[in-house]
């Protein structure tokens, strides 16, 4: 399916992943059935999204694991929180400012959170005035996607997350930018061994996020196709598919497989093949949906919104 209008607008990677050149192979893994149930998996997910672009009715499937219970997209930029953040921020044209702000959001993880009290800005006057409006804000006003490890500031200068995101985030940042600035398409694990060091705190988690989302909006900083850090969610599927290899190297194998089911999105009528942050998402989901199947699991109830 072509991709919407208004994502062409939003994102601007699509035109280098659309062009990427994906050198497919035919090789077949050792746990082939395994990956037959993946690409079931992700071709019923994409079509769930499909569906509801169209304006059909739910259910949107008739897979009962799906149809009840809450997956992520297999494009992690169809996700409704990643639409929101990128067109909240479509208007900041610096880098640095956007930089602060995608990890500000990201750190939040609630937009509805920034909307109540506005962006930060690199203004001394500003920020403390939205460090103010965070504060007094009601609860709840961070998101769950991810968990915020506290203890990872709790014997700094800013051992509140308040104060971290508002005071620390403008003071470091720029730094920060200035180091992401030299990047030429690099992988995000190498992106990340050189981010953390000058940010000074190891939020890896976090920070592979802002990295997916600066590939979205810079491609010639980051390229998504290339080694990509394997969640604890994705692990266990990386490992089933090959036991013996390593799973960050399984999964940038499995950039090289063209799924023949699987309806790809398309830009300009080219088909925006799965790159390696594609397929560990995959990875993460199939456990999920693995263990809803048999009864065991986190629940997410599926409430038809992405």
């Amino acid at each position: 399916m072509e991709i919407p209008a208004k994502l062409k607008a939003l994102y601007k990677h699509w035109s280098y992943h659309a062009g990427y050149k994906t050198k497919f192979s035919n090789e077949k893994f050792k746990e082939q059935k395994l990956l037959d149930g993946i690409e079931s998996f992700a071709t019923e997910r994409m079509l769930i999204w499909q569906r509801r672009q169209k304006g059909v009715e739910p259910p949107y499937t008739k897979d009962p694991i799906l149809q009840k219970y809450r997956f992520c997209n297999i494009y992690r930029e169809l996700d409704r929180q990643t639409i929101e953040i990128h067109t909240m921020l479509k208007h900041v044209k610096d880098f640095n400012l956007w930089l602060l702000n995608i990890l500000f959001s990201r750190f939040i993880c609630n937009p509805e959170t920034i909307r109540k009290i506005g962006l930060l800005s690199f203004n001394k006057f500003n920020d403390e005035k939205v460090y103010e409006r965070l504060v007094n804000l009601k609860c709840p006003k961070y998101g769950s996607a991810y968990v915020f490890p506290i203890s990872i500031i709790q014997s700094s200068d800013y051992p509140t997350r308040e104060k971290f995101f508002c005071m620390y985030l403008p003071k470091v940042i720029h730094k920060v930018g200035e180091e992401m600035r030299k990047f030429k398409r690099i992988s995000v694990i190498d992106a990340l061994d050189k981010i953390l060091p000058v940010f000074g705190f190891n939020f890896r988690f976090h920070w592979t996020e802002v990295l997916i989302d600066t590939a979205y909006q810079y491609p010639k900083l980051i390229d998504l196709y290339k080694e990509f850090p394997i969640g604890p969610g994705a692990v266990s599927t990386m490992k089933k598919i090959d036991p013996n290899a390593d799973p960050v190297k399984t999964c940038k194998q499995l950039v090289n497989i063209k799924l023949p089911r699987f309806s790809y999105l398309t830009y300009k009528g080219k088909n925006v093949y799965l790159s390696a942050e594609n397929w560990e998402g995959i990875g993460c989901e199939f456990r999920k949906y693995t263990n809803l199947s048999k009864g065991k699991g986190r629940v997410r109830r599926f409430n038809y919104i992405s």
